[in-house]
């Protein structure tokens, strides 16, 4: 099992930045692809960005691709989610997730097996 911790969430105004980390802890961390997900009030949860544990592919929705990035740093056990250029819309409840299966970018939340219990961005217009 993993254990998963997100942080860096907060306010931030229209065009600025914030960087989103997730530690995970309590098994190997290098062999689980990860993924962050949001959910908006009212909303479903949905897919932002993936990056798998073998090679470190990457894989965005539409709606962040070219401002968010997403990372992972194997010896700290840590993902991140650097947003950048951010915009109302991406006001959510931000969430990591991991998944303990083959190597590969999944955008369906079903495919994670552990969660983390989210952190808050706030984007003021």
């Amino acid at each position: 099992q993993v254990q998963l911790v997100e942080s860096g969430g907060g306010l931030v105004q229209t065009g600025g930045s914030l960087r989103l980390s997730c530690a995970a802890s309590g098994s190997t961390f290098s062999r689980y692809n990860m993924g962050w997900f949001r959910q908006a009030p009212g909303k479903e949860r949905s897919f932002v960005a993936a990056i798998s544990w073998n090679r470190g592919n990457t894989a965005y929705a539409d709606s962040v691709k070219d401002r968010f990035t997403i990372s992972r740093d194997n010896a700290k056990n840590t993902v991140y989610l650097q947003m950048n250029s951010l915009k109302p819309e991406d006001t959510a409840v931000y969430y990591c997730a991991a998944d303990s299966g083959l190597s590969g970018t999944y955008v369906g939340s079903s495919r994670y097996d552990y969660w983390g219990q989210g952190t808050q961005v706030t984007v003021s217009s």
